[in-house]
């Protein structure tokens, strides 16, 4: 499976390092945040690389809930395993849970229409500094610490009417960004289609810590690094 590069196995557990989910992050998500940087001070794995991974374990749900508890850091082993209460729950070695998913309705173990959507998914989660976020923290006039830029992947769910026959496409239908002190809470909604007709909707929600006032300047100097780094990678 097209995963297989971004995890280890490590005996009934699974490890990611910190190259694997970078590789990831840019590679696939076109995530360029530095918290996925191998040599981040914060350094953490994408929520996006467990969400892909326990699709791939599980199977894709006709509705799917994903809360990220914590956050991930280099090489932990995983345990991803489905409780007598029916909720996917991923956690390490000490019982600490980093990832717990409600599901429900149809599920297909199909690869070619997991991984589908799985990457349709991911790319457009990937956008979300600056495609996103950057036009609602410019409307608010506030923005994160430009020394230290903290986003963090709160949860997602999704609703699918069908399972068959699924080449998903994904678009954002609505973005928000509440205010509240130094801490914004995001939420962006989208649209899901399957060869131009609507099959379902989702959300996702991220937290934004470290508010200050909007600089302008600030801003476009961290844009021009996005891109920098984009450039690179893909070069």
């Amino acid at each position: 499976m097209f995963l297989d590069e971004f995890h280890t196995p490590a005996g009934d557990r699974v490890a990611i390092s910190a190259e694997q989910a970078s590789r990831f992050a840019k590679g696939v998500a076109g995530d360029y945040n530095p918290i996925h940087n191998p040599d981040a001070r914060r350094f953490c794995v994408p929520g996006d690389l467990l969400f892909a991974l326990v699709l791939g374990r599980f199977g894709l749900s006709q509705r799917m809930d994903f809360r990220f508890l914590n956050m991930v850091g280099d090489g932990t082993p995983l345990c991803f395993q489905e409780g007598d209460d029916g909720r996917i729950r991923v956690c390490d070695e000490g019982g600490k849970c980093y990832l717990e998913v409600e599901r429900s309705g149809e599920v297909t173990r199909d690869e070619a229409v997991v991984e589908a959507f799985t990457r349709c998914y991911v790319a457009f989660s990937g956008k979300n500094f600056p495609h996103y976020l950057k036009p609602l923290m410019e409307a608010q006039g506030v923005m994160f610490n430009p020394r230290r830029p903290l986003v963090i992947y709160d949860s997602m769910g999704f609703s699918l009417e069908r399972l068959d026959d699924l080449a998903p496409a994904l678009e954002l239908s609505n973005s928000s960004l509440e205010v509240n002190g130094k801490r914004g809470d995001c939420l962006l909604e989208f649209r899901i289609q399957s060869g131009g007709e609507p099959i379902g909707i989702g959300s996702k929600k991220l937290v934004v810590s470290g508010l200050c006032d909007y600089d302008p300047a600030a801003m476009d100097e961290i844009v021009a690094e996005f891109y920098r780094l984009k450039a690179a990678y893909e070069g």
